[in-house]
């Protein structure tokens, strides 16, 4: 472990750290995904889509539309469609593989209820190599079941009720 490594700093300082060295808001990559998210099948999507599938209003949409189109993520054109650059779209599709990333470990730990919630809270604090590792964690666990026999057993033997387990693909 490196002396880097053991510096302690706020969540705060580490989301500034992020964006000082080029990174995205979790907003805007909240607006990237979701953006993503809307356009595939169809290659766009809308600004009133947009906003109502992030419940924020329109103009809201609108003038984070306008930063992404700085940051050479999106075409936006006022009233018009918003498509996602070359740049945009791959980024888009790593944050939505990070947000399902997220959700199936979540989901293996037996998080049901507010699942959404826990998950957009904690997707945007993690770095690739975590959720890579998390990716690697789940795939060990589908192909070796015979970890949630001995997950039940502990769990009785600590008077907890165990999750219900269901691996999801």
């Amino acid at each position: 472990m490196t002396k880097e490594d053991q510096e302690f700093y706020t969540v705060r300082r580490y989301a500034l750290q992020q964006q000082e060295d080029g990174g995205l808001t979790p907003s805007m990559e909240d607006y990237l995904e979701m953006a993503c998210r809307l356009s595939q099948g169809k290659g766009f999507v809308r600004v009133g889509d947009l906003a109502a599938s992030l419940n924020v209003q329109p103009p809201s949409a609108t003038k984070m539309l306008q930063k992404m189109a700085e940051l050479g993520y999106a075409n936006y054109e006022k009233y018009g469609v918003v498509n996602l650059t070359k740049t945009g779209a791959s980024l888009g599709a790593d944050l939505l593989w990070r947000h399902e990333a997220v959700a199936r470990f979540l989901q293996i730990l037996g998080v049901t209820e507010g699942l959404l919630e826990e998950t957009e809270k904690i997707e945007h604090s993690l770095s690739c190599g975590t959720v890579e590792r998390m990716i690697f964690l789940v795939e060990f666990l589908k192909d070796n079941q015979e970890w949630e026999a001995a997950y039940a057993k502990f769990a009785r033997e600590k008077s907890v009720q165990p999750a219900v387990i269901n691996i999801p693909g």
